[in-house]
């Protein structure tokens, strides 16, 4: 019910009254919903389609309890005596209408706010709720006791009535209009009328089950021996290949932690009942042959599906053996401390350093006799959340009461009509005449506001476009300006403007002079030069979807946008990085479909009508019945569009107007998430006239023609290549010099060489060479060179083969030597390195070698 929240509130209305719904759900939580439920429940799912009828302010209790009995009564015929029925504590009127619809009296059960209430959280819509239960069991056994306690006495429909909005502080206001909201389960129905006593027994799972099976050339005693994991595994392929097709990738936060947590819970049972490799897409495959002839969508992007599966189950593999052997460490730690929980920051760190989830540590920690800290965890976690919590929160909004109350005030009044503000965005208006009729200042509604003041203003009509679709708000100028004065009266400067509820739009800025007040003409201007830029690059987000979609694949899903005058961004589905050549691609036919000049086409119609029609809609965005189509490209014999959106932004009149169209970046944005950012008409054009100046300035300083400059760029690199090689020979004769001056520093111990001496090097490599070269000519011996190399000491040591068995040991040399500059290191017993911090202790720490090596000396 949650897109029906501001109906039930009053806060937006619908042209119609009543509403049925089957809708495609996923839950993790809830009432008897948690995950590990999932499996050894015969009847609880991640996914599940609920069926639902909906009232706003029409029919109440009396006629859902009527509709629930006629449907499941004298529709589907499910016997009464099998039937109970529960109400809210002190809902005698529930009671008194099963009654009279047929339910015997002893079958109408009451139970408190745990079983016969609900709301959406701790504030907003709720109200009682009478639910239906079907027995499964023998009709001798069952008693009233057993409702809401018993798993027999199954949940299949939940009749909820909307009296009241839960306020914060646990007040209950009622709704303006008493309303209902229903849900009952597909995947129970189909059990109770396909005689099955459990859901995956269904047609819904069965053929999903048989494949499981089919895959592992298991017998039947396997099926059942794994029974709960088989089920699990059908369950979470239903909901990873839906959410997939709905544009969720595997993540770590959100909605995409969702996804890659059941998609890995299911690898893992997979991995527990003989599947060696990636199996989920071969299951996805039956979801999709069972589901896609009612969810198009599902086979046009089933090779993105599979794609998708396989590369978060090849990954979640080789996390899982590195999480499963932390895992074992640590509760062999704790079994042997006596411990038998795993505390919740240890979980925590499986979880955000090895990618490794907590229920499934929950679940190997469990058959270890183990359980988790999940209090704990849930901190960790609540604490990395608010570290990197999005930015995209309105720090300016306030308590919505605060606009609710203007908004009814103003409607009551007959200044705003029931569709709140009127927006002439679309009349291709960019000023007009209006007056105030809202002023906030500071979250208080006000009658006046005063030069300086942070005002937020609410006009009958605006040219101006609220935030929304990633578009951001317009910005310009509201004031008064009579005929008769030299300067306006007063002035604000609107620097965004937002929908802060349904209906009400807010110019959000600055009281640059005078005095506003309740009333006053004003006249509102956008600035249109800036819209100008957003209408180019909006537009050009469109085309930029249809050529990503149209280059690498129809899985191309927009996953976010931001239409913003200076640039465009666009984030979308897709597991590989874009090349440079699809790159160039994309751009080249992007300015195709521009210089195409084909007219943006606009219309209303019903949402239905468009999607048939081929129109895509967005996953996440909200709809109303009635939605606005952009197309442009259309082909009226093929029935075919370049492109065709639900939006309800502005656009150019034709793809012309977007003028040049460039892409300056491609990156990942997670995983099995690319983002692409494109500029667009002037600041396009200014790119290009910046990048032709550079060209000609370069061009300039190799001597050379702008068309010749690659081969003048690539000669001069050949020279430096050259230049470099002959310095490094000169360095190396240098220090060939340098190093036949220090040879003669070395000292004989017991019939063999020590030097240990500092040098000039450029790096380390530069250092083993020298060590070689003293090593070559001293013979046997024991050479030790050090550096300072980036401020920081190094040290290297080589020792001749024949004095290893006399206790000479390159590796343990430096490891004692570096301890003199503060550091460590070690190696080979013939060659080994080590770096430290100080580097004033350098002298010294060479210095020490020879004692070292009388010391060690065998």
């Amino acid at each position: 019910m949650v897109p029906f929240k501001d109906v039930f509130l009053g806060l937006e209305q619908r042209p119609y009254k009543r509403a049925t719904s089957s809708q495609k759900c996923l839950r993790v939580s809830g009432k008897h919903n948690d995950l590990e439920n999932v499996g050894p429940s015969p009847r609880h799912h991640t996914f599940f389609e609920m069926l639902g009828n909906f009232s706003f302010g029409d029919y109440f209790k009396r006629d859902a309890i009527r509709f629930a009995w006629h449907l499941l009564i004298d529709e589907l015929g499910l016997p009464l005596e099998r039937m109970w029925f529960s109400v809210y504590t002190d809902d005698d009127e529930a009671e008194r209408l099963w009654i009279e619809a047929g339910a015997p009296k002893e079958r109408v059960l009451r139970f408190g706010k745990k079983d016969n209430w609900w709301s959406m959280g701790d504030t907003g819509p709720c109200g009682p709720s009478s639910e239906i239960h079907y027995y499964w069991g023998d009709l001798d056994q069952q008693i009233a006791d057993g409702v809401n306690k018993d798993d027999e006495y199954l949940e299949i429909w939940n009749l909820v009535f909307m009296q009241y909005d839960a306020k914060p502080d646990g007040t209950l206001v009622p709704l303006p209009a008493p309303s209902v909201d229903t849900g009952a389960g597909l995947e129970r129905l189909a059990s109770i009328l396909q005689g099955k006593d459990n859901n995956y027994d269904t047609d819904a799972f069965a053929p999903i089950m048989a494949r499981i099976q089919g895959l592992l050339d298991q017998t039947a005693e396997h099926r059942q021996q794994h029974l709960a994991r088989y089920r699990a595994i059908a369950d979470h392929s239903r909901s990873v290949t839906f959410l997939i097709a709905d544009g969720v990738m595997p993540g770590n936060e959100g909605r995409s932690y969702v996804l890659r947590m059941i998609l890995r819970r299911a690898a893992r049972f997979g991995k527990l009942i003989g599947f060696e490799g990636p199996f989920l897409a071969q299951i996805a495959e039956v979801v999709i042959e069972q589901m896609g002839g009612h969810y198009t969508d599902l086979p046009e992007k089933s090779a993105f599906i599979f794609q998708t599966i396989t590369e978060e189950e090849e990954r979640f593999h080789r996390t899982l053996t590195t999480g499963l052997v932390l895992l074992d460490e640590l509760m062999t730690k704790l079994r042997a401390a006596g411990e038998t929980v795993i505390p919740g920051e240890e979980a925590f760190q499986l979880w955000d350093t090895y990618g490794f989830p907590v229920d499934l540590t929950r679940d190997v920690a469990g058959d270890q006799g183990f359980t988790v800290d999940e209090a704990s965890f849930r901190a960790a976690l609540n604490e990395a959340k608010e570290r990197s919590r999005a930015t995209a929160q309105d720090k300016t909004a306030q308590d919505v009461s605060v606009y609710s109350t203007l908004l009814a005030e103003l409607q009551k009044q007959g200044v705003l009509g029931k569709a709140g503000v009127k927006q002439l965005i679309y009349e291709n208006m960019a000023e007009n005449d209006t007056e105030i009729a809202g002023l906030i200042v500071q979250g208080q509604n006000v009658m006046e506001a005063h030069a300086g003041a942070q005002v937020e203003i609410v006009l009958p009509e605006t040219p101006f476009y609220a935030e929304s679709g990633g578009q951001v708000g317009d910005t310009g100028e509201i004031y008064y300006f009579p005929e008769d004065v030299d300067v306006p009266v007063w002035t604000v400067e609107v620097t965004d403007t937002r929908k802060r509820i349904p209906g009400l739009i807010v110019h959000i800025g600055k009281v640059v002079s005078g005095t506003l007040k309740i009333g006053d003409p004003a006249h509102a201007a956008i600035n249109t030069e800036r819209r100008w830029d957003i209408m180019r690059n909006h537009t050009g987000t469109h085309v930029l979807h249809a050529v990503l979609r149209e280059q690498l694949g129809m899985h191309v899903h927009q996953a976010g946008s931001l239409v913003a005058p200076e640039r465009l961004r666009f984030d979308f589905t897709h597991t590989q990085p874009v090349s440079k050549e699809e790159l160039a691609h994309i751009e080249k036919r992007a300015n195709e479909i521009v210089l195409a000049n084909y007219p943006v086409n606009t219309r209303w119609t019903s949402y239905k009508r468009a999607v048939q029609e081929g129109a895509m809609a967005l996953f996440g965005e909200k709809y109303g019945d009635e939605v606005r189509v952009v197309s442009f490209g259309e082909n009226e014999e093929a029935n075919d569009a370049v492109s065709m959106e639900l939006c309800g932004g502005t656009h150019v009149d034709s793809t012309a107007e977007i003028g040049n169209f460039r892409i300056v970046s491609e990156s990942s944005v997670g995983s099995g998430m690319r983002r692409v950012e494109v500029i667009t008409g002037r600041l396009a054009e200014a790119l290009m006239e910046e990048r032709l100046a550079l060209l000609e300035r370069t061009a300039a300083i190799l001597r050379t023609k702008p068309a010749e400059i690659d081969q003048a760029a690539q000669q001069l690199q050949e020279q430096n290549q050259q230049l470099q090689k002959e310095i490094t020979q000169l360095r190396q004769k240098l220090a060939q010099q340098d190093t036949q001056t220090l040879l003669e520093r070395a000292i004989s111990v017991d019939g063999f060489k020590v030097l240990s001496v500092q040098v000039n090097a450029l790096d380390v490599d530069a250092m083993r060479q020298m060590s070689d070269w003293f090593r070559d000519r001293l013979g046997s011996s024991v050479v030790v060179v050090g550096s300072v190399i980036d401020d920081k000491p190094m040290l290297v040591a080589s020792v001749t083969n024949d004095l290893l068995n006399r206790g000479m040991h390159a590796g343990n040399l430096v490891r004692d030597t570096a301890k003199l500059i503060g550091g460590g290191g070690g190696g080979r017993p013939n060659m080994a390195q080590a770096g430290g911090k100080e580097s004033a202790q350098l002298p010294a720490a060479l210095q020490s070698v020879p004692t070292w090596v009388e010391q060690n000396l065998k």
